[in-house]
C-alpha cells in the first residue's frame, strides 16, 4: 500500500485523520492537542502525534505485542522499538569529537545581556502574515536600529516590552532551547540579522554584550555528551522507522510525509 502523504491543509484541517483502517476522530485530535499548547499549530501537531502512535500500534499488533483492540502504552512502545531498532553507542572519539567541533556549548557562567521583539503565535493572526510582519519590522531596525527599544513598546508580545525589550542578564539553561542556541551558540553582538523562531513566534533579538564564561573540561562532560548523541542516533532513527512504516500504509489527511516530514517530536 502506498502513503498518501499530501500536506493537511484547508478542509482536511476538519477532516478525521485515518491509518489503513482505523480513523482518528476529531474529537481525539482536539483533546490531545491541548499537549502540545506551545506549538505553533497546536491540532496539526496532535494530528501528526495520534497518526504517529497508530502506525505504531498497528505495528505492534503485526508483531504480536498488542492486542488488536489495545491502545499503545509505553511499555510496549518500548518493547516494539528495542525489537526494530538497532542504533550504536557513540564512542569516546565521537564524544571528544562533538566537544572539540562545538566548543561555545561547553563554557561554564556565560552571561549574555538581551533584548526581544517578540510577534507571538496565535489563534488570530495567520503565520504567514506573522513572519512577514516581523520581517518588515527587523528590516527597518537594520536601518534604523537606535529605534529597537520604541519599536519593542510598540510592538513586541511579551511583558519585556515595557523596558524596552530588555529582557537583563541571562544564562544557559534561563530560556527554551531555540532561543539560547541564537544568544549563545555565536560570538555576535547587536540586533541579529535575522529572525529567530521559537515555539512561541518570532523573535528580534538584541545583543547588549557578553561575559566570558570558563571552559569546562571534557572530563566533565563526557558522559553528558554519550547521553546526548546516544539519544540524537536514537531520536533519528525513530523518525526514519516511523517513515518507513507510514511508506507502507494508507494515509488519509495525516499530517505525516512518508519520506521527509517530521514524524517523531
Amino acid at each position: 500500500m502506498n502513503a498518501d502523504s499530501q500536506a493537511v491543509t484547508g478542509a482536511a484541517t476538519h477532516a478525521p485523520a485515518r491509518v489503513n483502517h482505523v480513523e482518528i476522530d476529531l474529537n481525539a485530535i482536539a483533546e490531545e492537542s491541548r499537549h502540545h499548547a506551545d506549538d505553533p499549530d497546536p491540532q496539526l501537531a496532535a494530528r501528526r502525534s495520534l497518526v504517529v502512535r497508530e502506525l505504531l500500534r498497528q505495528r505492534a499488533v503485526q508483531l504480536e505485542l498488542l492486542d488488536a483492540a489495545s491502545p499503545l502504552d509505553d511499555d510496549v512502545l518500548e518493547a516494539l522499538l528495542a525489537r526494530e531498532l538497532r542504533t550504536p553507542e557513540p564512542t569516546p572519539e565521537d564524544c571528544r569529537r562533538f566537544y572539540e567541533q562545538h566548543p561555545t556549548r561547553f563554557i561554564r557562567n556565560e552571561i549574555v545581556y538581551a533584548s526581544h521583539i517578540l510577534f507571538a503565535v496565535t489563534d488570530r493572526v495567520p503565520l504567514a502574515l506573522l513572519r512577514q510582519k516581523a520581517e518588515e519590522t527587523l528590516n527597518a531596525l537594520l536601518a534604523a536600529p537606535d529605534t529597537f527599544e520604541a519599536r519593542a513598546r510598540q510592538l513586541s508580545n511579551c511583558p519585556s516590552a515595557g523596558v524596552g525589550g530588555s529582557l537583563g542578564q541571562l544564562m544557559r539553561g534561563d530560556t527554551v532551547p531555540e532561543f539560547e542556541s541564537a544568544l549563545f551558540d555565536h560570538a555576535e553582538e547587536g540586533l541579529l540579522s535575522r529572525l529567530v523562531r521559537t515555539r512561541f513566534g518570532f523573535h528580534l533579538v538584541r545583543i547588549e554584550r557578553r561575559g566570558a564564561g570558563e571552559p569546562v573540561a571534557f572530563e566533565d562532560v563526557a558522559d553528558d555528551i554519550a547521553r546526548f548523541l546516544a539519544e540524537r542516533v536514537r531520536h533519528k532513527a525513530i523518525q526514519q522507522y516511523v517513515s518507513i512504516l507510514a511508506s507502507g500504509a494508507t494515509l488519509e489527511n495525516a499530517a505525516v510525509d512518508a519520506a521527509t516530514g517530521p514524524l517523531v517530536q
